[in-house]
């Protein structure tokens, strides 16, 4: 299934081994606030060094764009890591350069070292081929793990594979055989559910997972715009106008497979403490907005995920953060969680979701890439895997 050679086609005994993971991370009060991302890339970091590699970890935080931002360092990182791998991990203030260099000529074959944030450096995101050229004359190999920035061409994630062998971490190659099985040999039923505020940002993946999909159920603002194709009054609800004749053709080719919700909580504004009430889908009052599905499309998508061999999940359902508006999203969380079919989350929101819902174990994969996965189920090519080696 997977075409990419990985760490187990590479002997890398006392190698250099560059790895570039996904180590963007939610930080608060300077320490590590979520781990999940460290934690997806310690397979690949263990299988290294347990195979006497000397292991050189670069990755971006947040979007510094190109200057020092000295909050956005990933020295708590290296620390959160070091706790993790119960050994000291190595930390260096820079990614190219004399400090990182000699960083890297005391680093022995089974240690660690972190380098700063790549994006501290504005030639990172330029793809500048120096700086890639710098990056990899630190090591003898590269692994690429960051499926989250896999849809990105940066110096990086695909730049310093044109100057090193150049391999697929384990996390790499989880997350791609998991949605490459999805779209190239689904089981069915196959059921997607896209939520999240935008259509704009999910045509491509609506009309891509109609030719693939069962049943598409669309919930979160993306309905709104749905809804309002049908000819229904959505009072101030997000609606995005530029989308609707792309909403109302959708509806045409395949309205016996989209799923739309048939009831909506709805508030008297965007806010906490927002008053809120259940109204059909016919009957949402001016004035107030939609923020989640209601009980009765809950029911409806549930029995429809319940009865899937597989299931792809992308988006909130409705504005999830504010406590009124949550209880759509906790709810098809856990009908995705207990479909006994194969199911596959992805996208920030949604992750964070099924994590504070307590029910990561009892999803088949969790995707740690948004975008990544999104362009990947558009059937794009990903810049960080194609610049990998083939088998």
């Amino acid at each position: 299934m997977f075409e990419k050679k990985t760490i187990r086609d590479i002997d890398p005994k006392n190698k250099r081994v560059l790895v570039r993971v996904d180590f963007n991370v939610p930080l608060a009060d300077g320490a590590v606030a979520d781990d999940t991302r460290i934690r997806a890339a310690l397979p690949t970091i263990r299988y290294l060094l347990e195979h006497d590699a000397a292991v050189i970890l670069c990755s971006h935080l947040g979007r510094p764009k190109g200057k020092i931002v000295p909050e956005l360092t990933l020295r708590p990182v290296a620390e959160h890591l070091s706790s993790l791998l119960d050994m000291p991990v190595e930390f260096v203030e820079d990614c190219v350069g004399p400090k990182a260099q000699a960083a890297v000529e005391k680093l022995e074959p089974g240690e660690v070292l972190l380098l700063e944030n790549t994006r501290f450096n504005p030639e990172e995101r330029a793809n500048d081929d120096a700086f890639s050229a710098a990056l990899a004359s630190l090591a003898d190999l590269y692994v690429d793990d960051a499926f989250g920035s896999a849809h990105r061409a940066h110096a990086s994630t695909e730049g310093v594979a044109h100057h090193l062998p150049a391999v697929a971490g384990f996390l790499m190659e989880k997350e791609l055989e998991y949605l490459g099985k999805a779209l190239e040999n689904p089981a069915h039923p196959f059921v997607a559910i896209l939520g999240g505020a935008k259509i704009s940002d999910k045509i491509t993946v609506v009309e891509r997972l109609l030719e693939k999909a069962d049943r598409l159920l669309i919930g979160g603002g993306m309905a709104n715009t749905f809804l309002a194709a049908q000819g229904k009054s959505m009072g101030n609800s997000l609606v995005e106008e530029d989308s609707i004749e792309t909403a109302k053709d959708l509806l045409a080719r395949s309205a016996d497979r989209l799923l739309l919700p048939v009831d909506l909580v709805v508030g008297d504004r965007f806010a906490e403490d927002a008053q809120s009430k259940t109204v059909s889908v016919d009957d949402v009052p001016a004035g107030w907005g939609a923020y989640d599905i209601g009980p009765k499309t809950v029911e409806s998508f549930s029995q429809v995920i319940n009865e899937a061999r597989l299931v792809v999940w992308n988006g909130p359902m409705g504005v999830f953060e504010f406590e009124p508006f949550a209880k759509g999203t906790w709810a098809i969380a856990k009908a995705v969680a207990d479909c006994e079919g194969t199911t596959i989350v992805g996208g920030g929101e949604s992750t964070a979701a099924v994590r504070q819902a307590g029910l990561t174990d009892r999803i088949s994969h969790v995707s740690t890439g948004g975008g990544a996965s999104l362009e990947f189920l558009e059937g794009k090519e990903l810049p960080g895997v194609v610049v990998l080696e083939d088998k």
